[in-house]
């Protein structure tokens, strides 16, 4: 996303149409704009070609850019799980893993970040009914492994907002819920985590579309991405005027709910009537 990003601005700088830079690599408009958008994998012949395109002639900063399309081209640590995951969750994983602030609203569970491993182990087997044990045990795995970057030295700041079915909405046996309640609790107090929980009191409020993630990234040439996933696809949504939306509802369900404190309260409360 980085290099497509940096890309695009050289391309947009000399005038020049996509359409123009897609023929300039053998390629057509939309390639040039998967590209641009970090859809879509780099050769490293196509980039030299752009920034000769470009009028990129100092090797340094040649050399800067085609380094970044060798990183690009090296997968992920995620890459070994694509066997059980759905085609577009991939991206997902590196998005999250790039980013400096997420922010979350949740309805249906416990956000997969938050998740302990018995909990999250009823919720893969519930998704992935008819899968093979190592294919649960798989899943679970990757969803252990995402987390240890939320509780990494330089770890992103995580806010979310858990609507209050998702704790009440049993996942495994009492002993699980208890668990992931109390592991609620533990990890709001981390100063890298922000969550908020919105009670069935409040009534009608701005997730009625449902849940989803808004991503954003250290580098200001990266747009803010909005993730929402569907039954069989997820969109990934980065015009300027969705994430609007997007952060407009975020921010009213924060600002409408109890804040951490209260919200800390509201989960000791649940688990005592667990």
């Amino acid at each position: 996303m980085l290099l497509g990003s940096q890309l695009r601005r050289l391309r947009e700088a000399r005038g020049i149409t996509r359409e123009a830079a897609g023929y300039s690599i053998r390629a057509s408009e939309s390639k040039i704009s998967r590209m641009e958008l970090g859809r879509v994998s780099f050769k490293t012949r196509d980039v030299e070609d752009l920034l000769t395109l470009y009028g990129i002639t100092d090797e340094a900063e040649r050399e800067s850019l085609l380094s970044l399309a060798r990183e690009a081209n090296v997968a992920g640590w995620w890459h070994s799980y694509t066997d059980v995951l759905p085609s577009w969750f991939p991206t997902y994983v590196g998005l999250e893993g790039a980013a400096s602030l997420i922010r979350v609203y949740e309805v249906q569970f416990v956000h997969g970040l938050l998740q302990t491993e018995d909990y999250a182990r009823a919720v893969v087997r519930r998704g992935m009914r008819g899968a093979s044990p190592a294919d649960v045990e798989r899943r679970v795995a990757l969803r252990l492994e995402r987390q240890k970057h939320l509780l990494a030295d330089h770890a992103p700041e995580f806010h979310i907002v858990l609507d209050e079915s998702a704790l009440r909405r049993p996942y495994g046996d009492r002993a699980v819920m208890r668990g992931q309640l109390q592991h609620l609790i533990d990890i709001s107090e981390r100063p890298n985590v922000r969550l908020q929980v919105m009670p069935f009191s409040f009534g009608g409020h701005s997730g009625e579309s449902g849940a989803f993630t808004i991503l954003s990234f250290p580098d200001t040439d990266l747009s803010d991405v909005v993730y929402v996933e569907q039954l069989t696809s997820a969109l990934y949504l980065d015009k300027r005027e969705d994430v609007a939306q997007y952060e407009q509802a975020l921010k009213e369900l924060q600002q409408d709910g109890p804040g951490p404190d209260e919200s800390r309260d509201l989960l000791r409360g649940l688990l005592q009537l667990s």
